[in-house]
């Protein structure tokens, strides 16, 4: 938020930029919540969209790779299917398209938020230097180096209206 305010980046603008070039759903939430409401709905929703792409690209690669020829182990063992991702369609479908439910939504939409600054302090927490020590320095600068790019390349697109 502090380098949203900085470069005078207008609610939509911040939402956008936070959905791009963060990885963690959940830090979007965070920061974008405390920029404001709308950089929240912005870059959740963008966010979400970007998320849900996950189904068809995974549904399409399981395909594919389920056409490929299989060794003995690879077929005795059967995919998982993540049904969660179904009920979370139909749940979202339906708070949307029926208006009795939008009530429900609003008190669920309320708790979820108190939950996920309570699991962005978890998520956070998690990172400790013995952690650090055990992987290396390597990859925590390869992700900081990732992160910079992705963050000022959207920024610099954002900002100069390539994406709005």
């Amino acid at each position: 938020p502090w380098v949203g305010h900085q470069l005078d980046l207008s609610q939509t603008q911040f939402g956008l930029w936070s959905a791009l070039a963060i990885h963690d759903t959940s830090s979007v939430v965070g920061a974008t919540l405390q920029y404001g409401a709308q950089a929240l709905e912005i870059g959740t929703t963008v966010k979400l969209a970007r998320a849900l792409w996950i189904v068809p690209v995974a549904m399409l690669i399981g395909f594919l790779r389920s056409r490929e020829k299989k060794t003995e182990v690879q077929a005795a063992t059967k995919a998982k299917r993540p049904w969660f991702i179904l009920g979370f369609i139909i749940a979202a479908a339906l708070v949307t398209w029926v208006p009795a439910l939008q009530p429900a939504g609003h008190q669920v939409e309320s708790l979820a938020k108190r939950l996920m600054v309570l699991t962005l302090f978890l998520i956070g927490s998690n990172l400790t230097r013995a952690t650090i020590q055990s992987v290396g320095i390597k990859p925590f600068v390869q992700g900081i180096a990732l992160w910079i790019f992705m963050a000022s390349s959207s920024l610099a697109a954002i900002y100069y209206g390539l994406i709005h």
